[in-house]
């Protein structure tokens, strides 16, 4: 028979150590920290421009401004009437969830098929001139009579009042819209014939030609474009005729 064998573990109780080893271990360590914050560091950034590129496509994709409502007023002396409309009221608010609004910055364009003009509001002195006779005290009527008496205003500028406005945030001097501030802006769309005459609704005075005619059965497109956000468009056709009628509905 075979003698058993007995086994033996061979016990090594060597190890490194000394000063290379512990400069071998702080470095490893160093080189994890400086890992782990350049890690955590560029990731803070990428998601502050994430966030910041979401909420810029936000605002691009969304429409912030509303038309309500659209109508036209006739330019008269006395009884007799223009064959045209010669001034635009829009009725302009913001959508659920919209940030504020600098009317300054909105541009609206207008064509009737054959003249087009892009419009900034009266008052605007961050990107252009003053409109003629813009005062920033003045009433929305005063400013609204330099826009359809003064030559040239017309083809340039648009003026606004404001109809609801539950904060007192909006002037004629910082037009800017809150959620739930309602406006109305004024377009002068006056032709050669309505300025032949002397009053629009009531405004008084020498009117001047816009260049546009908004005669019966006209095409008008009509786009809004705030600083941010999506534009607001409107197209409709005036009415087949405007009868005896001073003002007109025409949009919705």
């Amino acid at each position: 028979m075979k003698a058993n064998k007995a086994f033996n573990l061979k016990k090594d109780t060597r190890a490194q150590v000394g000063i290379g080893t512990l400069i071998i271990f702080i470095a490893m360590v160093l080189v994890a920290a400086v890992a782990a914050a350049v890690l955590i560091q560029t990731s803070g950034i990428l998601q502050q421009k994430a966030q910041a590129t979401g909420k810029q496509s936000t605002q691009e994709v969304s429409s912030n401004l509303m038309i309500k409502n659209i109508e036209g007023v006739r330019a008269k002396t006395g009884t007799n009437l223009s064959d045209t409309i010669d001034m635009l009221k829009l009725q302009v608010g913001l959508n659920v969830g919209s940030s504020p609004v600098d009317v300054n910055q909105v541009v609206i364009s207008i064509t009737d098929g054959t003249i087009a003009h892009n419009l900034v509001y009266g008052g605007n002195t961050k990107s252009y001139d003053p409109m003629t006779g813009f005062v920033a005290t003045n009433t929305a009527a005063q400013n609204l009579e330099a826009l359809l008496t003064n030559s040239g205003n017309p083809t340039q500028f648009y003026t606004v009042d404001r109809i609801r406005d539950e904060d007192q945030s909006f002037s004629q001097g910082n037009p800017v819209m809150n959620t739930g501030d309602l406006i109305l802006v004024y377009i002068s769309t006056t032709s050669s014939d309505g300025a032949s005459l002397t009053a629009i609704g009531s405004t008084s005075g020498n009117l001047t030609s816009s260049d546009l005619s908004l005669v019966p059965r006209t095409l008008v497109n009509i786009v809004l474009t705030p600083e941010s956000g999506a534009a607001t468009v409107a197209e409709f056709v005036t009415p087949s005729s405007y009868g005896v009628k001073e003002n007109v509905q025409l949009y919705p």
